[in-house]
């Protein structure tokens, strides 16, 4: 099986039309992923095995009028039958670079406390800046 990971562009809209369950939280519609790919300082990386996203993964750069642009990794998905293949690592890696290449000098993401994957993936990771950071999130509907 062939697995390829690639950055998603607008136009690409087609290629994520098979995806693998799991992958995403909830069906991926046409009209908000052409909308995502189109918004400037939004990206996509997927992994694809024999045309078929079996991983994901979005992120949205953070510009600040004080601070440094940052990376926000929004998601990370992958089909449970692919996962501990490293393509998570690798779509983390791949989305680093693009952050890199479009000036941000941070990268963050966040997660469950008990989400213990995600956590391990995460600190698996050779240059974080220390240990996990305590984090309040509020939800509002908009």
């Amino acid at each position: 099986m062939k697995m390829e990971i690639r950055r998603l562009f607008p136009g690409d809209d087609a290629l994520v039309v098979r995806v693998a369950e799991d992958v995403f939280d909830e069906p991926v519609r046409p009209d908000r992923l052409a909308a995502y790919l189109a918004s400037p300082g939004h990206f996509m990386i997927v992994a694809l095995a024999d045309r078929i996203v079996v991983g994901q993964c979005a992120a949205v750069i953070h510009r600040h009028p004080d601070k440094v642009s940052e990376l926000y990794i929004d998601e990370v998905g992958v089909a449970p039958a692919f996962q501990r293949q490293d393509i998570a690592t690798k779509m983390l890696d791949a989305m680093f670079e693009l952050g890199r290449e479009h000036g941000c000098e941070e990268a963050w993401v966040g997660t469950e406390p008990d989400n213990v994957p995600a956590r391990a993936l995460y600190e698996a990771r050779k240059e974080p800046h220390g240990p996990p950071e305590d984090f309040v999130m509020y939800l509002y509907r908009l």
